[in-house]
């Protein structure tokens, strides 16, 4: 059975490649991030989708203190109701968050064997966040193994091309559990329902008809 990276937020990007990922075999190591963001509801629910799965899972605990981001600053508040369709950067952006994260991943996948490093980043993410680019993604990768001893470790992004709704749609097919997921910036007891990410959620789950099991 091939061996696996996957980065593990407890969204539900993350939660859907995971299952895309486990589909196709691989053998799987979750690497979820405890950066010091706004809340931490969403390391719970990375963790206990891992354990559903019966996944061995690292927590691996970082500072990212001098980020100017709403998400590791308290200070900065969450942009909510804002413009989707606004070609720009939004606060929620943590400065160079998945290059740090894709380097503890290669690192990781180095040491135990694996090859594949699955990450969910989507087109709606890509919009706003630049490390979250294609372009990107390829670049990192060749840099990555060019710098590493065991040469050959692939990012595989399998929602690069897809919006939320179409990310559900697939989540359906390979029954991830969207309950156990939490996409609000915020954190709290519910969702927001205002922040952006909680808005492409509703939108999405709209889209298809469904109802979100989260009930917003």
């Amino acid at each position: 059975m091939e061996k696996g990276v996957i980065l593990l937020s407890g969204g539900i990007d993350s939660a859907t490649t995971l299952y895309f990922a486990k589909k196709r075999g691989c053998q799987l190591t979750a690497l979820i991030f405890d950066y010091n963001q706004r809340h931490k509801k969403e390391i719970e629910c990375a963790r206990r989708i891992a354990q559903l799965n019966r996944i061995k899972y690292i927590i691996e605990k970082i500072n990212l203190s001098w980020a100017k981001s709403s998400l590791t600053d308290r200070r900065i508040k969450v942009p909510v109701n804002r413009n989707l369709n606004k070609k720009e950067i939004p606060l929620t952006y943590v400065p160079g968050r998945n290059i740090i994260f894709l380097s503890y991943a290669f690192s990781l996948a180095e040491s135990i064997g694996a090859k594949k490093i699955f990450i969910g980043a989507h087109t709606q993410d890509y919009s706003g966040y630049p490390d979250c680019r294609p372009e990107f993604l390829q670049s990192f990768q060749k840099a990555a193994n060019l710098g590493i001893k065991s040469k050959g470790i692939k990012i595989i992004a399998p929602l690069i091309d897809k919006r939320k709704k179409e990310i559900i749609e697939l989540g359906i097919k390979l029954k991830v559990p969207f309950g156990l997921t939490w996409s609000c910036y915020k954190g709290g007891r519910f969702p927001c329902e205002r922040c952006d990410s909680c808005r492409f959620r509703i939108e999405a789950f709209k889209k298809l008809r469904l109802s979100d099991p989260l009930n917003f």
